[in-house]
């Protein structure tokens, strides 16, 4: 059953056209798909990211715990900073991609998608003294992506926010933003600077209320999931139920950098270490000639040969309304500048491998 959180009383009334995202209803639209897109892109948006869930790992050992649970080795991460990687299972399948937070080294916060999370640490954790718990409703959050979203949120408080003071994939929970204690994230989804406000649930109403009323004037729009997606395939990002789901692989989705085979032993480790020589697909992105949405999961072809598929296409703001999708292609094919076609409700279209992600491949607007 699709949940409302804590900030639905507030977007209901702006939108009529609504998706299930992990289980709690979103919007598509708030105001208009374009006009979302290049108040991010050019000023920010605030969207609701209530629906990922939040579980906190706490007592002696709990980050040793985390990391023989995720692929990444996150145990030299000192308090306040963030990893972002993948939680496989024991065949070295996909549960989540997700971010770790370490606040202490017996103090470990946890972020995903997928409520197997909360279950695979607590089998993990049981008779160890640490204890995990879930709170996805009881912290919703937003998040703030822009260009000018430091600037905006500079003037709500007095807490630095500058790039030396919170640099990229850091947190801090001493911020207070128009007199609300938040713990605040330097993370996004969209490629450009952004942050992640999380707030008691009790004040969450009152977090969105003063938002708008001071950024909105200043150009700060409301977004919607339409617009998301235009950001995530043009900023390369992954998201569970179309990059990846319980038959594939880190290496398959573009988490393969994220599995340390090395760090010791975790969760999946030997399925890993056989996917990183088994696997032949590669996330990649691929430009196609026409088709726009309709191009989603269409196979791509070389020399008539099927090597992958489109895992989702929209028309990119960002080449001028190009067709542009995320794929996975076979991994030697997976170079920009190789030629492909797709076959978009059976007929075939021309299409082109490209620079991976397209948008701001080495990140500076995110770190600026």
């Amino acid at each position: 059953m699709t949940r409302e959180t804590a900030f639905y009383p507030r977007l209901k009334a702006l939108s009529d056209e609504w998706m299930d995202l992990f289980g709690y209803w979103a919007p598509m639209v708030v105001t208009d798909t374009l006009e979302e897109y290049r108040a991010v892109r050019e000023t920010a948006g605030l969207m609701d990211f209530s629906m990922l869930r939040k579980v906190d790992i706490d007592g002696p050992g709990a980050l040793e715990l985390v990391n023989s649970v995720v692929t990444r080795d996150v145990s030299k991460l000192t308090p306040g900073k963030i990893a972002y990687g993948a939680l496989a299972d024991d065949d070295g399948k996909m549960v989540d991609d997700c971010t770790v937070m370490m606040r202490a080294p017996d103090r470990v916060r946890f972020c995903g998608a997928n409520d197997r999370d909360h279950q695979i640490f607590s089998a993990r954790a049981e008779g160890k003294g640490i204890s995990v718990r879930e709170f996805t409703d009881e912290m919703p959050h937003l998040c703030l992506q822009g260009p000018r979203s430091r600037e905006l949120l500079q003037g709500l408080t007095s807490a630095d926010l500058s790039n030396d003071v919170f640099p990229y994939y850091t947190f801090r929970e001493d911020v207070e933003i128009a007199g609300i204690s938040i713990f605040m994230t330097r993370l996004g989804y969209t490629a450009e600077l952004g942050y992640e406000l999380w707030v008691e649930r009790a004040r969450a109403l009152e977090l969105w209320d003063a938002l708008v009323e001071a950024l909105e004037p200043r150009g700060m729009k409301v977004i919607g999931m339409a617009a998301l997606d235009l950001f995530r395939i043009e900023g390369g990002f992954i998201i569970g139920g179309i990059e990846y789901g319980p038959t594939v692989s880190p290496y398959e989705c573009g988490l393969g950098w994220s599995v340390d085979l090395d760090k010791g032993e975790f969760q999946g480790r030997e399925a890993l270490r056989r996917a990183k020589e088994e696997t032949t697909l590669r996330l990649t992105s691929v430009v196609l000639a026409s088709g726009g949405a309709s191009a989603t999961g269409a196979p791509l072809l070389v020399d008539e040969v099927e090597v992958g598929l489109v895992t989702q296409a929209v028309e990119s703001p960002y080449l001028e309304g190009k067709t542009l999708g995320l794929a996975k292609i076979r991994g030697d094919l997976k170079e920009p500048g190789t030629l492909v076609e797709a076959l978009v409700d059976g007929a075939a279209v021309a299409g082109e491998v490209v620079q991976h992600p397209v948008y701001d491949k080495e990140r500076t607007r995110v770190r600026s």
